[in-house]
């Protein structure tokens, strides 16, 4: 069922309407009626409905300006105007406004019925073509290919959480799991192979590979041979970053030196290929083998240093990073990746994405078997980024650590990892939990000051919710989030309860005419301060005063 707003200031046409019409045998489920555009408008705010059916005529706010408000604010609702012969000409302005359907009075219950069913089956296909699963699914199988290479990149760019690594895997559909891996680089030499014989030569008009001066279709060539080896050996996979090919070795067993071997193998194999078939030449260059998918980024780096020896060793061979550099263990690197990641997670992040991101900087810590004076600087090191967190929040530091000499203390007495690491998570734990009471501390002070500013101006007609927004410093969709979140209610609602508690006081204990009282508490309208009155209380404003005298 879609849902639908009737707006019409004639009673008999929304009951006529309401009660001729099959609005469920339609399609459509009539979530209010309104009599004038202004409640029209409080009533699409309230359902976001599917569809709004409104007269052009109606006070307060005509069903133009009622559709002009609609279009900004719910641009996908449909439309639907109800107008008479003599007001066609405001009729022709839909089409300005993108109106989606016009009636001309007089119209039977049929000629809107048939409008109805037209107008759903607009809706009808809008939602079937974003939800055609057919289609998306195609449209995502087309992609995949695109998305994985994207994926695999980013695996080597920068270090990835491991619960991130396995939801994108399973969502691209990519095997990755394996004991152990190595990342190796392929790329194709700018000074190649001596000219071929001319029973090679290509023919006329047909230049070979080893001739195009298209350095990416040399590269997707090499990628082909690299990719048909691998899959044959069924040990990992390849695809193309930065101007390489790229060979991800998955392996099955948990042994660096397997690892290896194998993958030297496969990179002689392409190389030799390569030079056979394509006439070109590549030199490779290979990193060490990791235990962890997070770990490929240093891996990857160890390749792209060893390619770089080419200068020394000359070109068409393999080069492991081992053969020209002597490695005792990965470091530990605290990048920018790393501490934005520690940032988020302080400020925005849950305990659990807090836990999760200390378990594995730590692991890696303890992995790259650093000495105890590196451990203690690179824990200094994420120590900072907490305190300019702190800071940045005025948290305070004595709260955190106790005094200065506390912190050194406790620096002086970590003898172990596992120390270092429950001290560390115990700070950030704290951290976060008073930044999150101060952002929920904050949002409070800033609907009091509003409330407070509202009371002190709900008599100023021009009171609006972008006013209050201005007044605080803050946008208005903020502002509005917060103020719904806190008060349970709108900012249009909280206003008008407002209004009509002063204009209650007002009856009780003034000699104020209904339109002075209507002034004084900001409705310009005195007939629209008496429909609000009435629909908030269920009597006009004389006769609450009637009553309030006679009790």
């Amino acid at each position: 069922m879609y849902k639908l707003i009737l707006a019409d200031d004639e009673a008999d046409v929304r009951e006529g309407l309401i009660g001729q019409i099959d609005w469920a045998g339609l399609g459509f489920i009539v979530m209010d009626t309104a009599e004038n555009g202004k409640e029209a408008a409080e009533l699409i705010e309230k359902h976001v409905p599917d569809v709004v059916v409104t007269d052009i005529q109606m006070p307060f706010m005509n069903g133009l300006q009622l559709s002009e408000w609609t279009r900004t604010h719910y641009p996908s609702t449909k439309i639907i105007i109800l107008t008479g012969f003599e007001e066609f000409e405001y009729a022709q302005q839909a089409i300005r406004l993108q109106i989606d359907e016009y009636i001309l009075k007089p119209f039977s219950a049929g000629e809107l019925a048939a409008v109805l069913q037209k107008v759903k089956r607009h809706i009808d296909e809008e939602l079937a073509e974003r939800e055609n699963v057919q289609t998306l699914t195609e449209h995502y199988r087309q992609s995949l290919p695109v998305l994985q290479s994207l994926f695999l990149s980013s695996l080597v760019s920068r270090r990835l959480p491991k619960a991130e690594i396995r939801e994108k895997g399973r969502h691209y559909e990519m095997d990755l799991e394996g004991q152990g891996y190595m990342v190796s680089v392929v790329s194709v030499d700018s000074l190649q192979l001596s000219e071929p014989k001319e029973e090679e030569s290509s023919t006329a008009g047909s230049p070979s590979l080893r001739d195009m001066k298209d350095n990416q279709l040399q590269l997707f060539a090499v990628l082909n041979i690299a990719d048909e080896i691998t899959k044959r050996e069924q040990f990992g996979r390849v695809f193309i970053h930065h101007d390489v090919v790229v060979l991800l070795s998955i392996c099955s067993v948990q042994d660096k030196e397997h690892i290896t071997a194998r993958t030297l193998e496969i990179l002689e194999e392409i190389r030799f290929s390569v030079e056979r078939y394509l006439k070109l030449s590549i030199t490779c260059g290979a990193g060490s083998a990791v235990m962890n998918l997070s770990d490929l980024v240093i891996s990857y780096d160890e390749a792209q240093q060893a390619l770089d020896y080419r200068l020394i060793l000359g070109l068409n061979k393999v080069i492991w990073i081992h053969d020209v550099e002597t490695r005792q263990s990965m470091p530990f690197i605290y990048d920018d990746t790393r501490e934005k990641e520690l940032i988020r997670c302080l400020k925005v992040g849950s305990d659990g994405e807090l836990h999760q991101l200390l378990d594995e900087l730590f692991s890696v810590l303890v992995d790259s078997r650093v000495s105890y004076e590196d451990f203690q600087v690179h824990l200094l090191e994420m120590l900072t980024t907490v305190i300019r967190v702190a800071k940045e929040f005025r948290v305070n530091l004595d709260q955190l650590f106790g005094d200065e000499r506390a912190l050194l203390g406790h620096f002086a007495k970590i003898t172990h990892a596992s120390e270092a690491k429950s001290w560390f998570i115990s700070i950030c734990v704290k951290l976060r939990s008073s930044i999150a009471s101060e952002r929920q501390s904050s949002y409070s002070r800033l609907v009091a000051e509003a409330k407070e500013y509202i009371e002190a101006n709900y008599h100023d007609s021009d009171i609006s919710i972008n006013r209050v927004s201005k007044h605080l410093h803050i946008s208005t969709g903020y502002f509005s989030n917060i103020f719904k979140r806190e008060m349970k209610m709108t900012f249009v609602n909280y206003l008008l309860g407002i209004r009509m508690e002063a204009a209650q006081h007002l009856l009780r204990n003034t000699e104020l005419k209904a339109f002075e009282i209507a002034e004084k508490v900001g409705f310009t309208d005195p007939n629209y301060f008496s429909f609000c009155f009435r629909k908030k209380f269920g009597i006009s404003p004389k006769e609450f005063r009637n009553g309030a005298e006679s009790s």
